[in-house]
């Protein structure tokens, strides 16, 4: 099981996992209700790597991007049912629009977004490219969103 951890502890909780060779994968999102998309979308990024960061919209943040209405779930609680999964080794709620400073702090080997995203417009691509990190866009699972699923129980 994951932990969630904090903006300020990320760097020295990375720290010795690096030293010891491990490959840290990135990704970010709001997560509002998880879904089967979210779920295989993370269990593709960790198999990248060593160890999988997810770092998590906070709740004024996911206000501004996403509207009024959401989050539907307090961050807390996000960061902690992604922590929960399997595949994911660490959650770091930030408070911007953009994970760059979260991403400069993680320093991940390899940063990853859904399939939706092109690689040129993804947040911290060139800081990662620019010391030899990847950079991906994974497999996007067509059909499945948080606003389809709200608008589905909203019926």
């Amino acid at each position: 099981m994951g932990q969630v951890r904090n903006l300020d502890n990320i760097e020295a909780t990375l720290a010795p996992l690096r030293a010891a060779g491990k490959k840290i994968v990135f990704t970010n999102g709001c997560f509002d209700l998880l879904h089967v998309g979210h779920v295989r979308y993370l269990q593709e990024a960790q198999k990248l790597g060593d160890l999988l960061v997810v770092g998590v919209n906070s709740d004024a943040s996911v206000k501004r991007l996403k509207g009024p209405t959401r989050p539907v779930q307090i961050e807390a609680d996000r960061a902690e049912i992604l922590a929960a999964l399997g595949a994911v080794d660490f959650t770091v709620i930030f408070t911007e629009d953009t994970p760059e400073n979260l991403i400069h702090k993680v320093r991940p080997d390899i940063l990853v977004k859904g399939g939706d995203w092109k690689i040129d417009s993804i947040v911290g691509a060139p800081f990662v490219m620019s010391y030899g990190g990847q950079v991906m866009s994974l497999q996007f699972v067509d059909g499945k969103s948080t606003t389809k699923l709200i608008e589905k129980a909203q019926q």
